[in-house]
């Protein structure tokens, strides 16, 4: 057998020559879809290794412990210590202003005492590492220094107290942790902070405490210990493995789907490899001819070009393989202010592994029934060009296609973190596969049943779909793919940018305004209204808990939560209200009565509540300030969260919560020119608020929103790549049939432009009947990438996406037409003698 094998190679070897003419379509698609692959599945793993090895700096210690709207008690405080080293940092948002008032901005204001920061550095510009500044001091982002023209020495101020900047921050080593900010940094000591004045009953801060534990501790158990002897704190607990856990699901929910598109782009690219391997045996079949003449067998043949396609193929994946890992490098040098952390460039083994196999796999699906086929023509068939169908595929060659789809499949679900996520994937771009093949055998079938037309081009062109070696089947997979990758792409950048320009609705507030003393809310809309008589003022109560139970389940003691129940992580706004608030209708119960003083009720938003599983009557229990309310759900609201006003998930009945320490919050629709004005004023009167202004929120969702468009079409545009590529693929894999048609059509007495309209009338045919069937499938996979995977609203620019279909259906007209130049330029004598 060794023997067999070694004879197989050498003939294949000399037979290749390092010449690729012929196979230059399967070496491009398999490097476009493993260099995707392998350079998003390295572009993740740098991302998520990076965040894991700077987990402690990231989160500030081993351990964090947050609780919103309070400080720790004196017995926290005392175990927190007994735990380990501990920091403790408070923050929230607060206003900066110039000493004379000519301008303010909204800032995270941020205290932090000596011993912060316990892991990574915390340095300036000047390259000083520092730790917390004096309590008259104060550290500032050069974007705070940016918009209002500071300099190092000025003086600003925060609520009562009065600051100088003393230092412009280079690095804040847990800046990921903290999330999304609304406003520039600034850093202050704890006693600079409390010196603000606005640290009071009621505001909306957070106390966070880390600690730095001893080598042998493990941070999950002393957290779970720590909740266990406090189980009513309502702390919030990370570890330095899990320190920025929204960035880390973000990027591996976005690496996941970007490597599935990566799949689909290298399965569509099989296709333009079994067209690239069929096209390019036909171009052998002298040799294979020869070589069964002077006694090869099947086996023999299979072998030696088995070992050919294999051998380019290697080649091809191996060269996508080193595209694929140097690609990050690239990308983290162009890109890198955009991700969300700058992670250092290393070679990740696994997703290179995976990928490798991944295009070998492909690479055998595909390669296997057309070398299947060439090793089962007899010798005179080949020479007479006689073909065979699939369905004349040997048994053995259906079992290793078999075998390596079950592989593909097992390797696509064993490396995915949401396995049922990436099955239902697969399925849908299975189906799309099957029913695309299906409807070429049905299109076909029609072709063949159809009257014929009077006009002979016409008739030549019905008859192309359906007389003996039409390549229709492959040519509407190619075609059909490739208008759907159009369609797909067009609905969800369309998508995405609605989402971006209704991020701000046209009845969306000016301002939202945080900590208005509840006792001074009169005089604060007063203060609003002599600045503008016809600005419209809405002023809620806001506080912030935790949800610690409901339907009987303590959320503590919950290994997973429930899919798409966010607001079971950490704590949330909520509120109280004698009527419905405005933006919410109710979907199922009643409201209370205007004058309710009953036992505590609590109305929840339908799709949390969904998420949840509760119903009417279900107990759920709220922790605020540390003492936990237990309430009934009476009734679940509809809430338009996109009116940009004060939606809370959770609203009491006054009597529940009105007498808990808080503030209020206010929304204020005004004059856009008054503005600047009211944001001079309103913090100098009432120096504990903190003003939002609506459009820099909107301006930083669209950025999000931008970046993400950005990555899903610069992945979506290789699978674009890839589907020309198998349109190529197919034309050239009828080529032999359409230069004997050619040729025969010469010989009649046809002109080049007629043999050119007969092969744009079949392609306008097959894009005009595919191009309905690739809109639906399009806006199906648009609506679910949109929907399902990052769940905004399904919005598309319908004239876009059909524009943009139209243009791609134009384009595939116009490449099929370029791939039948070479058919229109070939030698009746010569085509004759080589047919």
């Amino acid at each position: 057998m060794s023997a067999e094998l070694g004879k197989a190679w050498t003939i294949a070897r000399r037979d290749l020559r390092g010449r690729f003419v012929g196979l230059r379509l399967l070496i491009i698609c398999l490097f476009l879809g493993v260099a995707t692959l392998a350079a998003i599945g390295s572009l993740t793993n740098a991302i998520t290794e990076e965040l894991a090895n700077r987990g402690q700096a990231i989160l500030g210690g081993d351990l964090e412990i947050a609780v919103a709207q309070r400080e720790a008690t004196s017995e926290e405080l005392a175990a927190l210590k007994q735990a380990g080293t501990l920091s403790e940092t408070l923050r929230m948002q607060a206003m900066a202003r110039l000493p004379d008032g000519s301008d303010t901005q909204l800032v995270e204001l941020k205290g932090v005492d000596d011993a912060y920061p316990l892991y990574g550095n915390f340095t300036l510009e000047i390259g000083q590492r520092v730790s917390a500044p004096g309590p008259q001091d104060v550290y500032v982002t050069p974007a705070l220094m940016q918009r209002l023209a500071l300099k190092s020495g000025d003086q600003i101020d925060f609520g009562e107290a009065r600051f100088t900047v003393s230092g412009i921050i280079a690095e804040e080593p847990d800046r990921l942790s903290e999330g999304l900010s609304l406003g520039p940094v600034a850093i202050t000591s704890l006693d600079g902070l409390r010196a603000t004045q606005l640290i009071q009953p009621g505001s909306l801060f957070e106390s966070k405490y880390r600690l730095k534990l001893p080598e042998t501790a493990v941070p999950r158990e002393v957290g779970d210990r720590l909740s266990d002897q406090f189980p009513n704190a309502s702390w919030e607990i990370k570890t330095r493995d899990d320190g920025a856990p929204s960035t880390r699901r973000f990027i591996e929910r976005m690496g996941q789907f970007l490597t599935l598109v990566g799949l689909a782009s290298l399965v569509i690219a099989g296709i333009g490899v079994g067209n690239g391997v069929a096209s390019y045996l036909r171009g052998k079949q002298g040799a294979i001819a020869t070589l069964k003449i002077l006694g090869a067998d099947s086996a023999m043949i299979f072998r030696i070009y088995l070992f050919q396609i294999m051998a380019v193929a290697l080649g091809a994946i191996a060269l996508g393989l080193v595209v694929g890992a140097v690609a990050p490098l690239a990308i983290i040098q162009i890109a890198g202010d955009v991700l969300p952390i700058k992670p250092e460039f290393a070679v990740y083994p696994l997703p290179l592994l995976v990928s490798a196999l991944y295009g070998l796999l492909i690479a055998i699906i595909f390669a296997l029934p057309p070398l299947s086929r060439a090793k089962t023509i007899p010798a005179a068939g080949i020479i007479r060009g006689e073909g065979k169908s699939w369905r004349q595929i040997d048994r053995q060659s259906w079992i290793g296609v078999g075998l390596a789809i079950a592989a593909i499949i097992a390797l696509a679900l064993g490396t995915a973190n949401e396995p049922l996520f990436s099955a239902s994937f697969i399925g849908a771009a299975a189906a799309i596969l099957l029913l695309l093949t299906g409807l070429g055998a049905l299109i076909r079938w029609l072709a063949s049943k159809a009257p014929r037309p009077k006009h002979p081009l016409m008739r030549l062109a019905l008859t192309s779909l359906h007389r003996p070696g039409a390549q229709t089947g492959q040519l509407v997979v190619a075609l059909g793919l490739g208008l759907t990758l159009f369609a797909t792409l067009a609905a969800i950048q369309t998508s995405l940018t609605n989402e971006i320009q209704s991020t701000v609705p046209r009845d969306a507030p000016s301002f939202f305004v945080l900590d208005i003393p509840v006792e001074r809310a009169d005089e604060f809309r007063s203060k609003v209204a002599e600045t503008s008589t016809a600005a419209d003022v809405n002023i809620v109560p806001t506080l912030r808990g935790s949800i610690t139970e409901f339907r009987g389940q303590r959320v503590s003691e919950l290994k997973t939560l429930p899919e798409g129940a966010w607001v079971l992580r950490g704590d949330r706004g909520l509120t109280y209200s004698a009527t419905i608030p405005e933006g919410s209708e109710i979907a199922d119960g009643k409201w209370w009565p205007a004058d309710y003083d009953g036992p505590p009720l609590v109305s929840v938003d339908e799709e949390q509540g969904a998420a949840m599983g509760l119903q009417i009557g279900d107990s759920l229990t709220v922790s605020l300030l540390g003492v936990e309310i237990p309430a009934t759900v009476a009734s679940f609201r509809k809430v338009n969260w996109r009116n940009f006003g004060f939606n809370y998930v959770l609203v009491f009945p006054p009597s529940v919560l009105a007498d808990v320490p808080h503030n209020v919050a206010a929304t204020i629709q005004m004059d856009a020119a008054k503005e600047d004005r009211l944001l001079n004023i309103l913090p100098k009167e009432f120096p504990s608020i903190s003003m939002v202004k609506v459009k820099e929120i909107a301006s930083q969702i669209g950025d999000i929103l931008d970046q993400m468009a950005t990555a899903i079409a610069a992945a979506a545009s290789i699978a674009i790549f890839s589907g020309i590529a198998v349109l190529i693929g197919a034309i050239a894999a009828s080529r032999q049939a359409r230069v004997y048609d050619s040729v025969i059509l010469k010989l009649l007495g046809a002109t080049r432009a007629q043999i050119l309209s007969v092969q744009a009338i079949e392609y306008a045919l097959l894009a005009f009947l595919l191009s309905a069937v690739a809109l639906v499938l399009g806006l199906f996979a648009g609506w679910f990438v949109i929907t399902q995977i990052f769940e905004f609203t399904w919005q598309p620019d319908w004239a876009i996406v059909l524009l943009t279909l139209g243009i791609g259906a134009v384009a595939t007209l116009g490449i099929g037409l370029l791939g039948s130049i070479p058919v229109l330029s070939a030698k009746p004598a010569r085509a004759l003698r080589e047919l």
